[in-house]
């Protein structure tokens, strides 16, 4: 025999709860995986001129959720396996592992909230310094310009935008057509390009913040539960 009553149905719930977070960790598993190896974000930060690699805040990042999403999967299997079993071992275990990857989240959410617009940044920077070497070694060094220009284009097609601005955008328009430089992407684009990168890394900060969000309170309804649990099958009087 086992638990019964209310703490039976406890039992069930936190079951639930652990296949949702199992779940859950899977999603942010792919997720972490998609971000990582799609096509948009992989063009712009493999992208190395003269030496110098683009940001790679986003991928650390990245790296984390990925670890994240595995580490949930174990531990959900581990809180669905010890309420089935009604396992006290089992579940204090899974609940210390709820706190530890709690404190983690909120950690990085805190940090993740101070720093959310440090990626973006970073890749503007790194753009506009190859923007400004582009335009300078299609002067001076016809050898530097293919390397500068080459990795320009990258992001121009990749996010369909040319130049900083929109004077920049005219500008760089200008000098593609008298063969100075070959620059702007094929559609003809001059949408400005701070403002495309912006809007890249800030869609995937938010689908990370919301994923986050949701798996956070999935924790705290687990953490209850598997208390609760844990006291129930200690107060048992079949044990």
């Amino acid at each position: 025999m086992g638990v019964e009553g209310c703490t039976k149905c406890i039992k069930y719930m936190l079951f639930f709860f652990n296949f949702i977070f199992w779940l859950a960790g899977g999603v942010i598993l792919g997720v972490a995986l998609w971000l990582r190896h799609d096509p948009q974000t992989s063009n712009l930060l493999e992208i190395k001129v003269d030496g110098t690699q683009a940001p790679s805040t986003f991928y650390i990042s990245v790296h984390i959720l990925i670890a994240v999403g595995a580490v949930m999967m174990v531990v959900g299997f581990l809180g669905c396996y010890g309420a089935i079993q009604e396992s006290q071992c089992l579940l204090g275990t899974f609940f210390a592992c709820l706190v530890i990857l709690f404190a983690c989240e909120v950690a990085a959410g805190i940090w993740g909230f101070m720093h959310k617009d440090t990626v973006s940044k970073e890749m503007i920077n790194f753009y506009d310094s190859m923007y400004d070497k582009a335009l300078t070694d299609a002067v001076t060094d016809k050898d530097k310009k293919q390397a500068a220009a080459s990795a320009l284009r990258v992001f121009h097609e990749t996010l369909d935008c040319c130049g900083k601005g929109h004077v920049t955008s005219v500008l760089t328009a200008i000098t593609d057509t008298f063969g100075v430089t070959s620059l702007c992407p094929k559609s003809g684009s001059m949408t400005n390009c701070h403002n495309r990168i912006e809007d890249l890394f800030s869609d995937k900060i938010y689908i990370i913040g919301i994923a986050a969000l949701v798996v956070a309170v999935i924790m705290i309804f687990e953490m209850i539960f598997s208390m609760v649990l844990c006291c129930g099958i200690r107060n048992s009087p079949v044990y």
